[in-house]
């Protein structure tokens, strides 16, 4: 799990939020801790939906391609 790697697999995911009047920004990766750290803006910002769209949208695909992910957190 690089930043690279991630920040491909949330190139893919951003899409779906624009449309969405959102955005997603890569903070951090940190493979050590089996974590990548991103922020949420536009409409996403303060979404109620936020959450949710982290766990089952970004978490989920990203899981898909790098398995020993543990979260993502939004910062």
């Amino acid at each position: 799990m690089d930043r690279e790697g991630v920040q491909a697999v949330i190139e893919e995911i951003r899409p779906m939020l624009q449309a969405d009047g959102g955005d997603i920004e890569l903070v951090d990766v940190k493979p050590d801790e089996g974590r990548v750290e991103v922020r949420l803006t536009g409409a996403c910002n303060g979404c109620p939906m936020a959450q949710m769209t982290l766990q089952m949208g970004v978490q989920r695909k990203l899981k898909e391609v790098f398995p020993d992910l543990k979260e993502v957190v939004s910062v």
